[in-house]
């Protein structure tokens, strides 16, 4: 059964839930739970799972969930996964770690898009899951906040180092979101009456000494102006140690950071450029797009006025050697790089893609790169010059002197290809894409 994967629309943000309690189960688990799964077929309405998974994947009932539930459980865990087939996508993750009397309770829970959120009625219905939930056990911890922005604050750490974040958890206000719940403890360090007093859209107390606190209405405008303000207004009410203009400041940095940049990628590398910024951090996209607008890889330089003639015995036999040498490529790439069978320019991006994502110059051993990738790279690239460009080889005894005849220039594909290999930024700036298209343009 498919589901609709987060990744399939990376370069939207996310709303995330992360939720944290203890959970008795003396009258058993599927009672303990039973609450839960109310609140999440009430209220969730129009992102309600559709699809649940334990060792397989069925359709959302409750039976197939205590199903999922009990293929997935053992002696101290049990986890059950909750997606979507159909937009919104869902990514939902329900984890009990099992004691004999109390089981600690993590619920995760990632909407996409975020800006599904900007209806204050589905924020409503979302809010009284999440009050329901928490009535229902004791709240350790709980935010809802856009995934791009909460990577930015750094969350869990805010700053810390792992060991200590393991150690201290949620001991402050280190950071408010759209959404918060606050355990009895955090509340009590506060202090309740503080707490109770945050100037929020809603704060309200919950019958096991948890506090709700929703910042704005609407899960969506948390970048603007006004809701920063906010944010730092009641962040600095819980923490008078902290100084307002300070976390005002930060906050305007981070929705900076994310305003939506325009891609403007140089016209030669925009097919592969173009792939690149979904692969990184959604908090980090608009960044990355901005330094990418802004590089403009070198002139390639592989290539030669005149040409050197063919210094080899044997011709034919260079160029079946090129040709095995390509063939050896194929062979080991065709899977994770299906387009290399048909040697088109757009192949040529898939490798650029596949190699930079792989980070290969730099993962993999250098002795196999140069002796054996680069140089089946080369003979494939120069064979797509002869192929697509109607271009020739001239074979040298020096592989990287081999070169092929496109119109007026003879350029150097074994050249390129180890400087392509050398390094990540390599992969950039002596990019398969660009020196296709370079020696296109001088075709004729």
């Amino acid at each position: 059964m498919k589901v609709l994967e987060l990744r399939e629309v990376a370069s939207e943000d996310i709303l995330r839930l992360s939720f944290e309690g203890a959970l008795g189960h003396q009258d058993g688990l599927e009672r303990a739970l039973e609450p839960f799964l109310l609140a999440l077929e009430a209220h969730a309405f129009d992102w309600m799972p559709e699809v649940v998974e334990g060792k397989r994947r069925h359709k959302y009932s409750r039976a197939a969930f205590w199903k999922a539930f009990n293929e997935e459980r053992d002696e101290s865990s049990a986890v059950v996964g909750l997606y979507r087939a159909n937009r919104p996508s869902l990514d939902m993750t329900l984890r009990l770690f099992l004691e004999p009397s109390e089981c600690s309770l993590h619920i995760w829970v990632a909407v996409q898009p975020h800006s599904f959120f900007g209806s204050v009625e589905r924020c409503q219905k979302f809010v009284q899951m999440i009050r329901a939930w928490a009535s229902s056990c004791s709240v350790v911890n709980a935010m809802a906040h856009s995934m791009a922005d909460r990577q930015l604050a750094d969350y869990p750490n805010f700053g810390r180092d792992d060991e200590a974040t393991r150690r201290d958890g949620f001991d402050k206000v280190y950071e408010l979101f759209w959404l918060n719940i606050f355990g009895p403890k955090l509340v009590e360090s506060v202090g309740r009456e503080r707490m109770l007093s945050t100037p929020a859209h809603l704060v309200e107390e919950l019958p096991n000494g948890s506090v709700l606190l929703v910042l704005r209405p609407t899960a969506t405008d948390f970048a603007s102006e006004e809701a920063r303000v906010a944010q730092a207004r009641a962040h600095v009410h819980l923490r008078p140690d902290l100084d307002f203009d300070t976390v005002l400041r930060t906050l305007r940095e981070r929705s900076a950071a994310l305003v939506p940049v325009e891609p403007r990628f140089h016209p030669d590398v925009a097919p592969f450029l173009s792939r690149l910024p979904d692969e990184f951090a959604i908090s980090e996209r608009q960044r990355k797009t901005a330094e990418l607008n802004a590089f403009r890889p070198p002139v390639p330089e592989e290539w030669l006025p005149v040409g050197l003639p063919a210094d080899v015995e044997n011709p034919e036999r260079v160029l079946k050697s090129y040709g095995d040498l390509s063939e050896g490529l194929v062979a080991a790439l065709h899977t994770k790089v299906p387009s290399i069978f048909d040697a088109t320019p757009e192949s040529l991006t898939d490798l650029d893609f596949y190699f930079w994502r792989e980070n290969f110059p730099e993962r993999y051993e250098r002795d196999l790169i140069d002796e054996h990738t680069a140089p089946a790279l080369g003979a494939f690239l120069g064979g797509m010059l002869v192929r697509r460009l109607g271009g020739t080889w001239v074979p040298r005894q020096k592989l990287e002197e081999s070169q092929v005849r496109v119109g007026k220039r003879v350029w150097l594909p074994f050249l390129r290809a180890r400087r392509y290999m050398q390094s990540r930024e390599s992969l950039l700036a002596y990019s398969l894409t660009q020196f296709f298209k370079e020696a296109e343009r001088y075709r004729s």
